[in-house]
């Protein structure tokens, strides 16, 4: 099985390089990810060296975290070698005091919010207490401004993001775990607006999530950006976070809103009736955890664990939970081979 991980590492690469590279792309309908694009290309390189030098024993080419491990299994490294303060590269791996500290927007349903008893939950929160579980650590949930979420990483604030968070367009600047959901940017607007098409945004006043990748994504002017669209919208107004800009579709403050499909579902499916997604969406997407850029140690734990949870029916029991089976890519990657070797 370590095998195929390292395959899938290596083959995904080249795949989500030129994603980095191109931007984001545009899709009228969402894709799922299959297992060669399972993986990051900030992670594929020195993940997969950690993984084949588990596999072989030989300490050679990976870095040093991973020199201080005996154990062949990767799952054992993670247990011992990698609770290090820093890596090779200086880079903390944010374990060693066997507590991971998860950044997120508390106000981003369904991945990460505050639920009725004021407690902070949501698909990937559990995924973040599914995984701590397995490796022994505690979990520290910290809600983060999202546009102050680099600052909040790059400090040691945070040990990493994880929340619905966009690794398309951003390989340069973090590493990323395995890709766990499909995602789309999409447009949510009143069922009795009249607007059925991108198209009859025209003039229209746009919501949108400060720092977040729909904003990114309209502002782009690369393959794939819809900057162009945005430059007809009459106004494209920015919100801390999307219940608040909700509320203002709700008002008729908004003529539309640009959201995640995930969280736009939420949105509907909460507050009743009276809202639609258009049909067209601005671009399809896919999810990972973010850590600083270099922290190829905990990503690779982390990734491992993901893996783990799929096989062990913990992903598919948490995305019918949230009611997001149709977007999480794991499922159709690694159910059901539990035991495979």
């Amino acid at each position: 099985m370590k095998k195929k991980i390292l395959a899938i590492l290596m083959s995904s690469m080249m795949a989500l390089g030129l994603a980095a590279c191109g931007g984001t792309t545009s899709s009228s309908t969402p894709t799922k990810s299959t297992a060669s694009t399972a993986s990051t290309a900030s992670t594929a390189s020195s993940a997969a060296e950690t993984s084949s030098a588990a596999e072989t024993s030989s300490a050679a080419d990976v870095s040093s975290a991973a020199e201080t491990s005996s154990a062949a299994d990767t799952s054992s490294a993670a247990d011992e070698s990698t609770r290090v303060s820093k890596n090779d590269d200086g880079v903390p791996t944010g374990v060693e005091d066997g507590k991971l500290t998860v950044g997120f927007d508390a106000e981003y349903p369904p991945y990460g919010y505050m639920d009725e008893n004021g407690n902070y939950t949501g698909f990937d929160l559990e995924l973040a207490e599914a995984v701590c579980k397995l490796e022994g650590w505690e979990l520290e949930k910290k809600p983060i401004n999202w546009d102050s979420k680099d600052m909040e990483l790059n400090s040691g604030s945070i040990d990493c993001i994880w929340n619905g968070f966009t690794m398309n367009g951003r390989l340069n600047d973090y590493t990323f775990s395995i890709p766990y959901v499909d995602n789309s940017q999409v447009i949510i607007v009143a069922a009795d607006s009249g607007i059925e098409t991108l198209a009859d945004l025209a003039g229209k006043k746009v919501g949108v999530q400060a720092a977040s990748a729909a904003l990114e994504l309209l502002g782009s002017e690369e393959e794939g950006g819809q900057k162009k669209l945005a430059d007809t919208f009459g106004s494209l107004n920015q919100f801390a976070d999307y219940n608040t800009a909700f509320t203002e579709l709700q008002a008729g403050a908004l003529d539309a809103l640009a959201i995640d499909i995930g969280v736009a579902k939420y949105q509907i499916n909460n507050r009743g009736e009276g809202f639609v997604i258009l049909d067209e969406n601005l671009n399809s997407e896919q999810y990972a955890v973010g850590f600083r850029k270099g922290n190829n140690d905990l990503a690779l734990m982390i990734t491992n664990d993901l893996i783990t949870l799929t096989k062990d029916g913990t992903v598919k029991e948490l995305a019918e939970k949230y009611e997001i089976a149709d977007m999480v890519t794991l499922m159709s990657d690694y159910e059901g081979i539990a035991g495979e070797e």
